[in-house]
């Protein structure tokens, strides 16, 4: 999906619903050989607290503001009334997408940073949760650009830049002397620029699993180098004498003249949570907090009504008013048990104590799902609540929030082989492989939602099938395909595992359907599985009650939530 990434950019107005899919354009799809073609994609989302908890006002808004997997969330602003934030892809390509809000409430996705084959490397062969880690993004006022810094764990450290964010951004440049992972830009006032990051305990020898430092580094934002030595800044975490886990994803901020050092501990999990230090300089040394963590919800009754879980890894901005906010990941599972929705991106005001310390929540405040910002008037166009879109294809380009896996797929998917269709060509890759792979899919935004396609395919061999997908990674996909063996078509749903795939139900059909209607009903921690062959007039059940836990982080674990999709494919 490189080559302008094939599969380029509807108008902002196709996302959530302001692009009307039409209703049908009849069963006129004729199967070809070897490829599915797709005429129309649906989600709605059903979610029963959005439709129990209506917004009170318009200056109201719904926590997580980025519904659906958006890890490792980071924003900036350019001081003029913009905000732009970015978050993880890992594996899927285009990499890092990037919004755009002028309130922090209405937040618009403007694109993906990394777009490129120059930009990207080294995902084929790496798991879902491989690629790029936990973007930062900075303005740096002294020369008007705009900074990312990521990792990719096929290759190191690196960064790229712009000075239009609505634009392309550069060809990445590596940083081999910042090991580790976490990387951040910090730009101070007086012109000077540093790299905070997390990596190995000193000397490389751990005390106990988890053992990690935080160190810091100047650069050159002329040469694009490191200069001076490396130096820890963090060694374990705010308390080393509880020896704890992974201080991760820091940031640092100078604030009226006082250095702020924020990181992540205690893992990405329930344990995880966000602590702040003081320093006099960059350098530190920096002194925690005895109030920390300023951010977590670990410890709370897991049986609390609607859960929000794992709070951790945030950022904070100033507004032009003077106001700070944090956005951060967190977890919504059902009744404390597991969700398919992974790490999402969450909003709350920051805080500050008397002697200025920020925090945001305390002792056993829970992250609130209703929030306002006074003086702000929400939009139709939102990227959290009950999130309804529908694509028909017929416009020739897709919108920013589909993806693929791991690299260019535009031999293997096309909105051009059959203008108004999306076409997929039957791959001899199978879905489980650690490859580029005939797929291409968005995030799943809610616990209950449906999801409908309509495909022309006919299947020329047994192992050849085509349709729907819901896939947390290679090992842990339900499929609902169309296909065929000795006694014809059918409609067959399998689970994907580790060691092959299990057939769960098998419909089969006449053999004069060529076009089929596949739809998926999530309720959260079931599914049910249904296909349609008179244009989705009357549904057939495939199969109901099947487990959602199977693509869940708690049973496949990874840094991703669920996707759908379409695929199809020469193998299994």
């Amino acid at each position: 999906m490189y080559k302008n990434l094939t599969l380029q950019v509807l108008s902002a107005s196709v996302l959530f619903g302001a692009y009307g899919c039409s209703a049908s354009r009849g069963n006129d799809i004729e199967p070809q050989s070897s490829m599915a073609i797709f005429e129309s994609f649906t989600y709605k989302g059903t979610d029963d607290f959005y439709a129990n908890n209506p917004l009170p006002d318009a200056s109201s808004f719904y926590n997580p503001v980025l519904a659906g997997w958006h890890s490792d969330p980071t924003i900036c602003t350019n001081g003029e009334g913009d905000y732009f934030l970015a978050t993880s892809t890992f594996s899927y390509v285009p990499g890092v997408p990037l919004f755009h809000s002028r309130d922090l409430v209405n937040w618009r996705q403007v694109g993906h940073i990394l777009t490129r084959e120059s930009q990207l490397n080294n995902f084929q062969h790496q798991h879902v949760s491989g690629g790029i880690f936990a973007p930062d993004l900075k303005y740096n006022p002294a020369n008007k650009t705009y900074y990312m810094i990521t990792t990719n764990v096929g290759a190191g450290n690196f960064f790229v830049k712009t000075q239009d964010p609505f634009g392309e951004w550069s060809d990445p440049v590596y940083l081999p002397e910042v090991q580790g992972i976490d990387p951040s830009f910090f730009f101070d006032n007086d012109g000077r620029a540093y790299i905070v990051n997390n990596d190995d305990a000193p000397d490389g020898k751990p005390e106990y699993s988890g053992h990690r430092t935080v160190r810091v580094v100047e650069f050159d934002t002329d040469t694009e180098k490191c200069i001076g030595e490396r130096k820890i800044v963090v060694n374990k975490g705010w308390r080393p004498q509880d020896k704890p886990i992974w201080c991760e994803g820091p940031h640092i901020y100078n604030i009226d003249g006082t250095y702020y050092l924020m990181t992540a501990e205690g893992g990405t999990a329930e344990g995880h949570s966000e602590v702040i230090y003081k320093g006099k300089t960059p350098f530190g040394p920096y002194i925690p907090w005895e109030g920390n963590p300023i951010l977590t919800q670990r410890g709370l009754d897991p049986s609390r009504p609607n859960p929000v879980t794992c709070a951790g890894h945030a950022d904070m901005i100033q507004t032009p008013e003077g106001d700070w906010w944090a956005v951060f990941l967190a977890c919504r599972p059902i009744d404390g048990e597991f969700e398919n929705l992974g790490r999402e991106t969450f909003m709350i005001p920051v805080k500050w104590t008397d002697d200025k310390w920020p925090y945001m929540t305390r002792d056993n405040e829970t992250v609130p799902l209703i929030l306002s910002r006074e003086g702000v008037t929400r939009s139709d166009s939102v990227t959290f609540g009950n999130i309804e879109y529908a694509s028909d294809f017929a416009s020739g380009t897709l919108g920013h929030e589909w993806h693929t896996l791991r690299g260019d797929a535009s031999d293997i998917v096309s909105l051009s082989t059959n203008p108004g269709y999306l076409t997929i060509k039957c791959h001899d890759a199978a879905t489980s492989d650690k490859d580029v792979i005939p797929f291409v899919g968005r995030r799943v935004h809610n616990h209950n939602y449906e999801c409908t396609t309509r495909m022309a395919f006919n299947a020329e061999h047994p192992d050849q099938n085509a349709g729907l997908i819901l896939m947390k990674d290679e090992a842990h996909q339900y499929l609902l395909a169309k296909g065929c063996d000795a006694q014809g078509k059918h409609i067959v749903l399998r689970k994907v595992g580790r060691g092959g795939s299990e057939e769960l139900a098998k419909n089969p059909i006449d053999d004069s359907n060529n076009s089929v209607d596949l739809k998926v009903v999530s309720k959260g921690k079931t599914y049910d599985f249904y296909y349609s062959l008179d244009g989705g007039n009357n549904w057939n059940l495939v199969k109901d009650g099947v487990d959602a836990r199977y693509t869940s982080t708690a049973e496949a674990g990874g840094f991703t939530g669920t996707t759908v999709g379409l695929y199809a494919s020469n193998k299994k």
